[in-house]
């Protein structure tokens, strides 16, 4: 396994770190999550992701109990907070009175006493920035999280929560977390990595087999595993554009690219996201130790240049 630095944090994470998005509390049975997360542990992964809305506080449960029996040093924890968790007025959102709530209920779901890092999961407009900023910065100085970041922000939002923080005084953000993969790179368009990179902020790309379309398993939109998230019709909506015949006929050539370098396409999709420096971590998710142990063995892969050359000509920024 290889490390890097959170941004420029001092924090050193897993360049392939393992998420529960859609998969604890969900698709993942709670055994075979924990066989998931004691198997990432063995192969090196340090970094596990979560969020206070997953799977409705199981995916955090069920993380908590894996990690349970490990030393606090052997791993690094990141939560989330923003969506909607309850029927209430302050029961959503970046406020003070919610983010202070949701830190100290995952906390106890996640059976530990401090985070390593707080992301908010999304932009709040209907909250004062310095308040979301402030409230991050009060969590840190009571050892309660110990760096904080954003989830799916525009260049313009970090570029004003890095400057805000900046003349407040406060605990520079060390991370972003986006959504990249082959199939979608918007962040190298619309400025979010020059930011981040600019600022400091390491990415932690999410998704980066394309929601399963990049595992290569799909041959077709009619032929898919029973047990696959794409036999039913929400999960296939779910799964976005890239689940399409022209998103499958890219796979089938980037697949063809993989076995002639031979390289298995998900450890590939890894590695291609890995290619970039500010890419702090790439987060896979497993339903399966099998997953897990194939996911982990991309951190030390090396795409070519004439293979990146290729990739970059099936599916194009």
């Amino acid at each position: 396994m290889n490390y890097r630095n959170l941004g420029n944090s001092g924090l050193k994470i897993s360049t392939v770190s393992l998420g529960s998005w859609l998969t604890f509390g969900h698709r993942t049975d709670q055994k075979t999550a924990i066989r998931c997360v004691r198997r990432a542990i063995e192969l090196g992964i340090n970094f596990f992701d979560t969020a206070n809305v997953y799977a409705g506080g199981r995916a955090e449960s069920v993380l908590g109990k894996a990690l349970a029996p490990l030393s606090r040093h052997e791993y690094a924890l990141a939560t989330k907070a923003y969506f909607r968790v309850g029927p209430g007025p302050n029961d959503a959102g970046l406020s003070r009175k919610h983010i202070f709530e949701q830190v100290h209920m995952s906390l106890e779901r996640l059976r530990t006493d401090y985070v390593d890092l707080f992301q908010c999961h999304r932009y709040d407009d209907d909250t004062p920035l310095d308040e979301t900023l402030r409230a991050i910065d009060d969590l840190i100085t009571q050892g309660k999280v110990l760096y904080g970041g954003v989830s799916v922000w525009s260049a313009g939002q970090i570029e004003d929560a890095v400057r805000l923080g900046r003349q407040l005084g406060l605990r520079r953000l060390v991370s972003n977390q986006p959504q990249y993969h082959i199939l979608r790179r918007d962040i190298e368009e619309n400025g979010v990595l020059e930011v981040c990179r600019r600022e400091g902020l390491g990415l932690l790309a999410y998704s980066p087999l394309a929601r399963g379309v990049l595992t290569g398993k799909y041959t077709s939109i009619e032929d898919v595993p029973d047990d696959s998230r794409a036999a039913d019709e929400r999960g296939r909506d779910f799964m976005g554009p890239w689940f399409s015949a022209e998103g499958l006929a890219k796979v089938a050539k980037l697949k063809r690219i993989a076995e002639e370098a031979g390289l298995h396409l998900p450890a590939m999709a890894i590695a291609w996201c890995l290619r970039r420096p500010e890419v702090s971590s790439a987060i896979v998710g497993a339903t399966k130790v099998e997953h897990v142990e194939a996911n982990a063995a991309a951190a030390e892969l090396r795409l070519s240049d004439d293979v990146i050359a290729v990739i970059d000509q099936i599916a194009p920024m």
